[in-house]
């Protein structure tokens, strides 16, 4: 399995399939088109791909704040529905773990939906803690 950073428009065509797993309310040329956005803003995807197969991506920001210092937020990961507990979202974490160190960073966050159960199982596996809960406002 290699681990790379997405770069080109022939990448994001390769990840987007695996992303709009997680993402379906995402046409693929829109999914493409807003990840050109946030890049724009620092936003970065992570991917392994093993015999020309995108197997588990990731996409993230690095962010400084008070609470956490520097840090890497994942935004978004997914393994493939036909990978699933095969190891690749445990090599994506284990390359988070190091990319975080050498980038100098002292954490590393995530969310994840409150129904999503066996992600969580996941992350508790790969060392994550539960550290708050998250609020959000969107209807104002």
């Amino acid at each position: 399995m290699e681990i790379k950073l997405a770069s080109t428009e022939e990448e994001l065509h390769k990840i987007a399939p695996v992303m709009r797993q997680l993402r379906p309310e995402f046409k693929e040329a829109e999914l493409i088109a807003q990840i050109k956005l946030q890049t724009e803003k620092g936003f970065q995807i992570a991917y392994i791909e093993s015999d020309a197969r995108v197997l588990c991506v990731a996409g993230f920001v690095f962010g400084e704040k008070l609470a956490w210092g520097k840090c890497i937020y994942i935004d978004d990961l997914v393994t493939a529905e036909d990978h699933r507990s095969q190891g690749a979202g445990a090599a994506m974490i284990d390359w988070f773990k190091h990319y975080a160190r050498e980038q100098g960073c002292s954490q590393i966050h995530l969310d994840s939906g409150i129904h999503r159960v066996d992600a969580h199982r996941f992350y508790l596996r790969e060392g994550f803690k539960q550290g708050s809960l998250h609020f959000a406002l969107s209807d104002f």
